[in-house]
């Protein structure tokens, strides 16, 4: 009766656990990612491939065997479905390794994962950005609908579908209305107001699948002479596109850069890595740290773009590859780093698909900036910190432009 009791004990125990870190995934996985490679066709270019669990290592667990044997004999309730108790198996055992980006994913929830990954969805194609009175200023996709539309870099958001858009509407709600189902015509209208003349613009424009670039870039309208790219995710299209983004800047001959990682959760090591490499001439860019040992990454040696003055702006959503990238120009002295502490996410994930095409995270690697001062957990502190407005109002590009115009050659 005691040993019935016990091996009870230990499966609920392990449903528990299950439960507790099916809660925690969506958030750790927007908290941050860096992986070498994908868990479906969808995002096939982006993560590692699928890979099986050998079936030949699973009879490991012979206690677990004898206890379902038991519970199918004794159990006095009907016992949740066979896939549940599993996955809840498989997460107390995740939970003994005490590492929160090692975890189980649902097969709908991998699927959705991809979605993510693959960055689409349905709208109209512009990012929205606040700048430093606080307007919703619009920033079109190339070749989007409302580029199609005619909405131009720098107009600020007056209106949607009618209504006024207070300043102290938050971002993401804003975005959101920009955003919607792809059918039957459906669309939004907007009013804009465009600067320098303040003239007021109607558009109506009906939402597409937009494909998210992984980079975006501008003449910065605060400072014509000042360039300015913004990674959202480190994906295989950004070294290319952070290269075509440069070659425009420098066509309008701009003289410093601004380089924004804020909010970019991460994303994909080696190309991390070539970014990275394109702001410096040479020499280590990172460590990492596996069972096999200890290898360091070495930038090649670029051809444009690293005499350039240049700012890093940050915050407590840059994380993982983003990091990266932030502390290796700040160790080699390359730029200097704006805005708030870092999210501190110092290690590589593996990603494996199982047989039922949920996936596996496996944490396979940790790494270091040059410096080799350890972040995972602590962050990267930014040369010069800020307190992000509670107006929403971007004070730290403000704040970026200030210094660059006082240290630029």
């Amino acid at each position: 009766m005691r040993t019935n009791l016990r091996q009870r004990r230990a499966v609920l125990t392990a449903m528990v656990r299950g439960i507790f870190m099916g809660v925690a995934i969506g958030s750790i996985f927007m908290a941050g990612f860096l992986f070498r490679g994908a868990i479906s066709p969808v995002a096939a270019s982006l993560l590692t491939p699928t890979v099986l669990a050998p079936v030949s290592q699973v009879g490991q667990y012979p206690l677990l065997t004898q206890t379902q044997i038991l519970l199918n004999e004794n159990y006095l309730r009907d016992q949740p479905p066979q896939k549940q108790l599993e996955y809840a198996a498989i997460r107390g055992l995740l939970s003994a390794l005490n590492d929160k980006y090692t975890f189980l994913v649902d097969p709908p929830v991998a699927h959705s994962e991809s979605d993510v990954l693959a960055g689409q969805y349905g709208g109209i194609g512009v990012q929205v950005k606040r700048d430093e009175q606080g307007n919703f200023v619009l920033y079109p996709f190339q070749d989007g609908p409302a580029a199609r539309a005619g909405v131009m870099d720098g107009d600020i958001l007056l209106q949607v579908n009618g209504k006024d858009v207070p300043l102290s509407t938050q971002q993401d709600a804003v975005d959101q209305m920009l955003r919607g189902e792809v059918k039957n015509d459906n669309g939004v209208q907007i009013r804009i107001k465009r600067p320098p003349k303040g003239e007021e613009k109607d558009f109506s424009i009906v939402f597409q699948v937009i494909e998210v670039p992984s980079v975006v870039w501008r003449v910065l309208a605060e400072e014509p002479a000042f360039g300015y790219i913004q990674i959202l995710r480190f994906t295989n299209r950004t070294p290319s596109e952070v290269q075509k983004a440069v070659a425009e800047l420098k066509s309008k001959d701009v003289r410093a850069l601004v380089l924004d990682l804020r909010n970019n959760p991460g994303g994909l090591l080696q190309e991390s890595v070539k970014v990275a490499g394109q702001f410096i001439d040479g020499g280590i860019i990172l460590y990492e740290k596996t069972r096999s040992g200890e290898k360091p990454y070495e930038a090649d040696k670029a051809d444009f773009l690293t005499d350039l003055p240049m700012v890093v702006l940050v915050n407590q959503g840059t994380a993982s590859a983003a990091e990266l990238v932030a502390g290796a120009l700040q160790d080699r002295k390359r730029a200097i780093l704006i805005g708030q502490q870092t999210y501190g996410k110092g290690s590589v994930q593996l990603i494996f698909g199982l047989a039922d095409q949920s996936s596996l995270h496996i944490t396979t690697a940790e790494w270091f900036p040059p410096s080799k001062t350890p972040l995972d957990g602590k962050g990267i502190t930014p040369d010069i910190p800020m307190i992000p407005d509670q107006n929403g109002r971007d004070v730290e590009l403000g704040e970026a432009v200030r210094y660059l115009r006082n240290h630029k050659s």
